[in-house]
């Protein structure tokens, strides 16, 4: 049987050293063909060299999955702008003092949205505590983008009932970083948002879509289309905040106009309240509660 890869083989050891030597006197992308290909980030970066990267990219988070046994996730979208409660409500008690009513309307607004950040925490707590007590192959891991808002409650709520959890980050020009509540050995940094919705996708069992901006709806579109085209397996696409929804997306319209077929409604589950959520989950896979 063939053994594992020694990481302290020679070749390996020697190429690292090598990668270093020459990251430590590297202040520049020119070009030196003296470099060792792979430590040479002016070829790696090279448009030519693009497609590598997509494979890097794919293949980086694919192994460690592997590693450990991860192969359900519920994957959980929404807003990064929105705040804890205790934080949403001390800055309304600031704005207060201000006497601004820019200031106040904005606070009001953010400690509203407040509820959507508690109910993906609460969310993230029940996938976790119901996972926590199935088989290894059958638990089911919390999958955010890993930054802060909704995605930080969620990993927060799984980090909080002892559960491993996923955050799938992407460099941003604007820093977005890691939330803390992210388990550290599944914590991946994202170049391509293509490579990063592909994971998403790879072993999800359900997608939860709470309020959210342009990335949101980015990453809800490419589900919906994908399940839609058949290109995915059924999974329950569940929207969180029906009134937040249906003043987005007029689904009766589409219908009528006949841009998408009457069944197509069916894709989408709306619900208000974090029991609801989990039990769509539940309905869909026959799971024992």
């Amino acid at each position: 049987m063939k053994k594992p890869h020694n990481l302290k083989s020679p070749a390996l050891t020697d190429a690292w050293t090598n990668l270093k030597a020459t990251g430590a006197a590297q202040d520049t992308f020119e070009a030196d063909p003296n470099r060792i290909a792979f430590a040479d980030p002016e070829f790696m970066l090279r448009r030519e060299v693009r497609g590598i990267r997509f494979q890097l990219e794919l293949l980086k988070p694919d192994l460690a999955f592997q590693a450990n046994n991860i192969e359900n996730t519920v994957v959980v979208f929404g807003s990064a702008r929105f705040k804890p409660q205790d934080v949403a409500e001390a800055a309304l008690q600031a704005a207060k003092l201000s006497g601004d009513k820019e200031t106040i309307r904005l606070a009001e607004r953010d400690l509203r949205n407040a509820a959507y950040y508690e109910a993906a925490r609460a969310f993230g707590r029940l996938v976790a505590t119901y996972s926590n007590q199935q088989p290894a192959d059958e638990q089911l891991y919390i999958c955010t983008g890993g930054g802060p808002g909704v995605m930080e409650a969620a990993n927060r709520g799984a980090f909080e009932a002892g559960a491993a959890n996923i955050g799938l980050n992407i460099t941003l020009p604007h820093e977005q970083h890691v939330n803390p509540y992210v388990t550290p050995s599944l914590q991946f940094q994202f170049h391509y948002f293509a490579l990063r919705k592909m994971h998403f996708m790879m072993r999800a069992k359900a997608l939860v879509a709470f309020p959210g901006g342009f990335g949101t709806l980015d990453e809800l579109f490419e589900v919906i289309t994908l399940v839609q085209t058949k290109k995915a397996t059924p999974t329950p696409i569940i929207l969180f905040g029906s009134t937040y929804w249906e003043n987005l997306l007029n689904i009766d319209w589409l219908v009528e106009e006949g841009t998408i077929s009457p069944e197509d409604r069916d894709l989408l589950i709306r619900v208000d309240d974090v029991e609801s959520a989990w039990q769509a989950i539940a309905d869909f896979y026959e799971l024992r509660l």
